[in-house]
C-alpha cells in the first residue's frame, strides 16, 4: 500500500494542556480521582494504558540506575517513619509555602509563585535584568522570613488577583506542607505521625543497613521510587503538581572534597538519560538556583518545555553531609562511613567520615506528564484527494502501552482463531491487544491514539502462508513479514539495550 503525502502541521509546543488532559482521559491514561464523586482537587488516577506507560517510564529509570551502574543499588523503604526523621531533615520546622489570600476572590496563592509569575512575565517581555532582580529581592526576603516584606513587593509590583483583579491582599503566612496522622488506637501529641513528603529520607537512615549489606564502599548509590505526599495549597497544571505524587530518587554518597566533580557527573549523566528517552535537547534546559538550602553547595533542576512554559522535571543537589549528619545528632547513632583507601596527601587511610551526598530526583508523574506532551502529535496528511488531521502518539516502542495490537481482516473465516494464536505465541514477551470491532482504519487510528507502534493485520493470505501484514504507527508503511519474525522485529525495537547504549 502506498505511503499518502503528509505534511506536519502541528508539533507538541502548539498543544495546549486541555489537549493533552483531553486526550489524556478519553484514552485511559489518566482520570480525576473519585470522579463519579465530582473529584478531589490535585489528586488523579492512572488508567489503563496510563499505568502501563507510567511502569514502563520506571522501570527504564530503574534499570538504567541499578543495573548500569555497580555501584547503585536499591530499597524501598515505608511511607511511615518515627517522626523524629522529620525533626532531623527541617521538615517540620522549615517545609512551608508561603500563602497570600485575595479578600475579594476569597482565593489562596503562594506568595513566591505570583511574583515569579510577574518575572516571567518581565523576562517575555525582554527585561530579563529586572525580572532578575524581583526574584533576587524575593530569595532575599524569604531567606530572612521578612513575610511582611513579602506582601509589600507583591504590592509594590502592583500583582493582581487573576479572578478578582484586586490587590485587596491579606498578611502573608507560612503553612506547613505535610499530611500527618495517628498512629495506635488512641490518638493525642505522643502517636502524631506523617505521610513522608520526600523520599530521601528513607534513603539516609538506610545508609549504613545498606551500605554494610551491600557491601558497598564509598562512593555509591542507593536508589527509590516511592510516593511522597505534600498538602499543596495552590495545585494546578494537570498532575505537574499533585498532593499524592511518585519520586525516584537516588542519593549517591561520595567522599568529602569530591562531591563536585560528582555533582557535574550526575548533572551530565541524567540530562543524557532524559535526551535518549526521547525529549529532545532544545526542549530542555538547566537552572540553576538562584537561592541554596543553607546546607547545600549546589543545585539545579533540568527543565523540560511544556505547553505552559519550562518547568522541573528533575534536580539534581549537591547536599554536603548535610542529612546525615542530622540524623547522627538526633539519633545518637553514629553515621560515619570508615574509608581504608590511602589518602595520597597524608599517606594514611582517609578513616572515619561522614559522606557528603549528590542527589537526582525526578518527578515520575512530571517524566510521564513531559513524556505525554512530546508524543502528542497532530499532522495534516493527504488521502488521494482527501486533506485531513491525524493525531497520533509518538512514544518511544519501549516506553508504549502496547507493542502491537492485531487485528483480523473480518471476524470469520478462521481469521479471529490465527490471531489469537499469534497472540499466545507472543503474549509472554509483549504486552499485546486483538481487536476485532469497527474497520481496520478504525483500529488503525485508536492504537494511533495510545501509542501502539505495530498493528498486525490478518487475512485470508495469512491462512495460506503464514504472512501478516505491519503497519507501522509513525510512517504508516506496511511491512509484509512471516510470523515466525514477529517476535525479533517487535523484540528489536522495544528493546532496552538498544537504549542502553545510547547512555
Amino acid at each position: 500500500m502506498s505511503n499518502p503525502a503528509q505534511k506536519t502541521a502541528a508539533n507538541t509546543a502548539e498543544n495546549t494542556l486541555a489537549d493533552i488532559v483531553s486526550h489524556a482521559k478519553e484514552y485511559g491514561f489518566v482520570f480525576p480521582s473519585s470522579e463519579i464523586y465530582d473529584g478531589l482537587a490535585a489528586v488523579y488516577d492512572y488508567g489503563p494504558n496510563g499505568v502501563e506507560l507510567k511502569n514502563n517510564l520506571k522501570q527504564l529509570w530503574w534499570k538504567a540506575m541499578t543495573q548500569l551502574n555497580q555501584n547503585v543499588v536499591g530499597i524501598d523503604a515505608a511511607i511511615f517513619m518515627h517522626p523524629l526523621t522529620w525533626k532531623a531533615s527541617g521538615h517540620v520546622d522549615g517545609f512551608s509555602d508561603p500563602l497570600i489570600d485575595n479578600l475579594d476572590s476569597k482565593k489562596r496563592y503562594r506568595a513566591d509563585v505570583l511574583i515569579e509569575e510577574k518575572a516571567a512575565e518581565y523576562e517575555n517581555a525582554g527585561d530579563k535584568p529586572r525580572a532578575d532582580a524581583l526574584l533576587a529581592e524575593m530569595g532575599r526576603l524569604l531567606t530572612a522570613e521578612d513575610l511582611a516584606g513579602v506582601k509589600q513587593l507583591i504590592l509594590d509590583e502592583k500583582i493582581l488577583c487573576p479572578i478578582s483583579k484586586t490587590a485587596n491582599w491579606t498578611d502573608v503566612r507560612q503553612f506547613n506542607l505535610m499530611f500527618s496522622t495517628q498512629v495506635g488506637a488512641v490518638a493525642g501529641d505522643s502517636s502524631q505521625i506523617y505521610l513522608r513528603p520526600e523520599t530521601a529520607q528513607g534513603i539516609f537512615v538506610n545508609f549504613l543497613n545498606v551500605q554494610k549489606s551491600a557491601r558497598q564502599k564509598v562512593p555509591f548509590g542507593i536508589a527509590q521510587i516511592g510516593k511522597a505526599f505534600r498538602n499543596e495549597i495552590v495545585a494546578r497544571q494537570f498532575i505537574f503538581r499533585m498532593r499524592e505524587f511518585e519520586q525516584m530518587e537516588m542519593q549517591f554518597f561520595v567522599r568529602p572534597g569530591t562531591e563536585g566533580e560528582w555533582y557535574e557527573h550526575w548533572k551530565a549523566t541524567r540530562r543524557r538519560w532524559h535526551e535518549v528517552m526521547g525529549l529532545p535537547a532544545e526542549k530542555l534546559r538547566f537552572h540553576d538556583h538562584d537561592k541554596l538550602a543553607h546546607y547545600a553547595k549546589a543545585a539545579v533542576d533540568i527543565e523540560y518545555e511544556f505547553p505552559f512554559g519550562f518547568k522541573e522535571i528533575e534536580g539534581i543537589h549537591s547536599r554536603s553531609d548535610f542529612d546525615l549528619t542530622q540524623h547522627q545528632t538526633l539519633s545518637r547513632k553514629k553515621q560515619q562511613y570508615f574509608d581504608n583507601d590511602v589518602n595520597p596527601e597524608t599517606g594514611k587511610p582517609y578513616g572515619n567520615y561522614v559522606p557528603y551526598v549528590v542527589e537526582t530526583s525526578v518527578g515520575a508523574d512530571r517524566l510521564f506528564l513531559a513524556t505525554l506532551c512530546q508524543a502528542y502529535q497532530e499532522e495534516t496528511i493527504t488521502e488521494g484527494e482527501q486533506t485531513k488531521t491525524r493525531k497520533f502518539l509518538k512514544l518511544h516502542p519501549a516506553v508504549a502501552p502496547v507493542k502491537a495490537a492485531i487485528f483480523p481482516l473480518v471476524k470469520k473465516d478462521g481469521l479471529p482463531d490465527k490471531a489469537n494464536e499469534i497472540y499466545n505465541a507472543l503474549r509472554h514477551d509483549f504486552r499485546l491487544v486483538v481487536e476485532e470491532k469497527d474497520s481496520i482504519g478504525t483500529r488503525y487510528t485508536r492504537q494511533d491514539l495510545i501509542g501502539t507502534p505495530f498493528c498486525i493485520a490478518v487475512d485470508h493470505q495469512t491462512l495460506e502462508d503464514d504472512t501478516v501484514t505491519v503497519r507501522h504507527r509513525d510512517s504508516r508503511e506496511q511491512t509484509r513479514m512471516p510470523i515466525s519474525e514477529l517476535r525479533g522485529y517487535i523484540g528489536e525495537a522495544v528493546s532496552l539495550s538498544r537504549i542502553f547504549e545510547q547512555l
